[in-house]
């Protein structure tokens, strides 16, 4: 089976006091645009979402596309679910530099429970394979800790946060029927690189 992990697109920033659930802002959206075109050549059967709205939304385009139902796992929620606001991820690194720095050493920020964050995304993905068929593909819309999570557990990474996951990357992991998963690519950006922040400057 085939799990294509998809990062949310950009998101509205809110301040504190506004929560950490941001919608999509018009950028994002143009981004979540460039989905079904992108992923029309997976043969996808399933799509599955955090609860967050960044991230549900980012799904919507593609299962208008494909005609499908998008089930919800709460367990997909990144680590900042709980937080007071959010920050889209490239305004922390020049507005809080000593969080940027603790992240781009590998490290989630000091406040998460990071083996109970860990536990609950390694037992969502677990279940979503279990509950696949062996020739089916499912589009799984997260976050960038999510999957770095995902990844780290499959390659054994020494930093828990070693990727860099963009906006709408996908990233292609294959199982085997034994339930083995092997990482085919990781944060493909090809179909939404000219609409990434960092290449717009």
């Amino acid at each position: 089976m085939q799990l294509l992990l998809v990062r949310h697109a950009l998101p509205f920033r809110t301040e504190a006091g506004e929560g950490a659930d941001p919608e999509l802002s018009e950028e994002g959206w143009q981004q979540a645009r460039r989905l079904p075109d992108a992923l029309a050549r997976f043969p996808i059967t399933r799509l599955v979402s955090s609860p967050q709205r960044r991230a549900f939304q980012t799904a919507e385009p593609v299962a208008e596309a494909l005609g499908l139902s998008v089930d919800i796992d709460d367990r997909l929620a990144e680590y900042d679910r709980g937080l007071s606001h959010y920050v889209p991820i490239e305004q922390v690194r020049t507005e809080h530099p000593e969080e940027w720095a603790r992240m781009a050493a590998g490290h989630l920020p000091g406040t998460v429970d990071e083996d109970a964050f860990r536990g609950r995304v390694a037992a969502a993905l677990a279940d979503i394979v279990a509950a696949t068929e062996h020739d089916d593909t499912v589009a799984v819309f997260s976050h960038g800790g999510v999957i770095n999570v995902v990844l780290h557990e499959l390659l054994g990474t020494a930093r828990l946060l070693s990727f860099p996951i963009d906006y709408v990357s996908v990233t292609r992991l294959l199982y085997a029927r034994s339930g083995q998963g092997t990482v085919a690519a990781v944060n493909s950006t090809e179909h939404v690189w000219d609409l990434l922040p960092r290449n717009r400057r």
